[in-house]
């Protein structure tokens, strides 16, 4: 088997976690335990294990990629029972690297019942909590605080679900978690996790107010055994580079970036590929200055969300001085091809579904037939009524059922969803690997360039920044070049200062970053229902 070891490619660049969906994660963690759980008939030619799909596994995987990031949100929190559809996260190598997410956002959402407000001694809450400290502690490399976001004092559905409905209610709750977090974690000295401490805040003064707030727990000298060891940036922290700086630039002064304490930094949903760019440039200006330890990850879910909703990684764009991006489209799923026995590639090409398509060790090994796998019904002849797709005595052959016994209009079954997420995956690891080599190259990303009179490189200015001498002199040049801040598209089609002004709300600007400008919202729901559908 010929491997492409991504985890060789990675050099210095920010590091993508895949945002790993329980749904794909499932095919991994059943197939290692049953290995009837995919037919062995129903594999693709070449693709004989589903530890080849597993880019956790560095000796079988297709792709060998060590990072990845996990959510408790989805996740099964009980540890004292097997699971085998969570084994790609409980009994991955211990070399690779897993960052956890708490599941904040399923408090936001109400998906998680309680109380949530600080001290108020709910018992769901209370045992919520103590659930994810302890997956967090036993799972995680990294795990991160359990923080309330900023968003749902805005969402009056979402403040309803979880009591929480002011900013101060918000950042008193985070700050009781933090507390506890604090409290009761296993330690990394005795082999628990490492912890990120989550900045939220939805415009420039109530995300000040969070840090003011919440940076303590990060201080050594306060807390030398127990502090947390890196930053989560939340909200407007991950997509408004002007006060990504300014943050940095304050932690660094708080003394709060400093080496083997605060090592790593995460950007939360961040999908725009050319903030894979701006991300190395941060870090590595970061390790030059600051602490030559630091490492900055972010990550996204729209591998698995875009095929959830049928759409398909084809290609990965990159033109010097020009958008950057991964492109996706409605992909193939047509009962007519279930007896289709051409390559993959060569048939969406042929008939026109993509332009072009870019290969992944899995798409490589497909033919038509291996996606659409359902073959549609053959009508009776000479019927005497109009025919009726739904009436089993209109046909001479059925069509293809389902799993759950009934005829659908896709083509798709479960197994298509998940090696296409494999796909897309290894496209989106590569878009960034490589937007990083172009950069490194000589080449830029349009927005990486001030379209001022001066036409200055963001790498340039961001080592101006940190090579400062004093924390003033530095904000300086961050004010000095605010015009060009704001041209830079943050990671959800936000920009710059809208949301220094306390009535423009972040949520109110999120969108996530897909095909050549903009991808359709996706939903989680769109993959918690696709094992029921398909």
């Amino acid at each position: 088997m010929s491997q492409d070891n991504l985890t060789s490619k990675q050099k210095d660049y920010a590091v993508f976690l895949p945002a790993i969906s329980g749904f794909y994660g499932t095919f991994v963690g059943k197939q290692q335990v049953n290995n009837d759980y995919v037919d062995p008939a129903r594999f693709p030619t070449g693709l004989t294990d589903m530890e080849q799909m597993n880019w956790l596994n560095d000796q079988k995987g297709l792709f060998p990629y060590k990072w990845s990031l996990y959510s408790g949100g989805h996740a099964n929190l009980d540890l004292t029972k097997e699971d085998a559809s969570e084994n790609m996260v409980r009994k991955r190598d211990p070399n690779t690297v897993m960052l956890g997410d708490s599941g904040g956002f399923q408090i936001a959402k109400g998906l998680w019942e309680g109380d949530w407000k600080a001290n108020s001694g709910c018992p769901k809450a209370q045992k919520k909590r103590a659930a994810v400290l302890t997956w967090l502690d036993t799972i995680s490399n990294y795990g991160m605080g359990l923080d309330i976001p900023t968003w749902v004092i805005h969402d009056k559905k979402a403040s309803d679900a979880c009591q929480i409905k002011t900013l101060p209610e918000a950042v008193a709750a985070t700050k009781y978690n933090n507390e506890y977090f604090m409290a009761n974690r296993k330690g990394k000295n005795n082999g628990g996790a490492k912890f990120l401490n989550v900045l939220q805040g939805d415009n420039h003064t109530s995300a000040d107010t969070w840090y003011d707030t919440m940076k303590e727990y990060c201080d050594p000298v306060k807390y030398p055994d127990t502090h947390f060891d890196g930053w989560g940036m939340g909200g407007q922290n991950m997509c408004d580079v002007d006060l990504i700086l300014r943050r940095l630039v304050t932690m660094r002064y708080d003394n709060l970036l400093q080496e083997g304490k605060h090592d790593w930094m995460h950007f939360l949903g961040t999908s725009k590929l050319e903030w894979a760019v701006l991300l190395t440039v941060i870090q590595r200006s970061i390790r030059k200055y600051v602490n030559p330890a630091f490492t900055i990850s972010f990550d996204c879910a729209s591998p698995f969300l875009a095929t959830a909703n049928g759409q398909v990684y084809f290609e990965n764009v990159f033109e010097n001085n020009k958008k950057w991006s991964y492109r996706m489209a409605p992909s193939a799923d047509d009962k007519k091809y279930s007896i289709d026995t051409r390559k993959w590639s060569d048939g969406v090409i042929a008939d026109g579904i993509y332009p072009r398509w870019q290969d992944s060790p899995i798409s490589d090994l497909l033919t038509m037939k291996d996606i659409c796998i359902y073959k549609d019904g053959i009508p009776k002849l000479g019927l005497t009524v109009p025919f009726d797709a739904t009436n089993p005595d209109h046909y001479d052959v059925l069509p293809d059922c389902n799993k759950n016994g009934k005829w659908g209009k896709t083509s798709w079954d479960s197994f298509s969803y998940a090696l296409l997420m494999g796909h897309n995956v290894y496209l989106h690891l590569t878009a960034v690997q490589e937007a990083n080599r172009r950069f490194d190259a000589g080449e830029h990303p349009r927005m990486m360039r001030s379209s001022g009179p001066g036409g200055e490189y963001f790498e340039d200015l961001i080592d101006r920044i940190f090579s400062a001498p004093d924390k003033q002199s530095a904000l300086d040049i961050i004010e000095h070049y605010s015009s060009y801040w704001m041209e830079i598209v943050g990671t959800r089609g936000f920009k710059g200062k809208k949301a220094f002004n306390s009535n423009t709300f972040f949520s109110a600007l999120c969108t996530i970053e897909g095909d050549t400008d903009t991808e359709p919202e996706l939903s989680e729901d769109a993959l918690t229902n696709l094992e029921d559908t398909q």
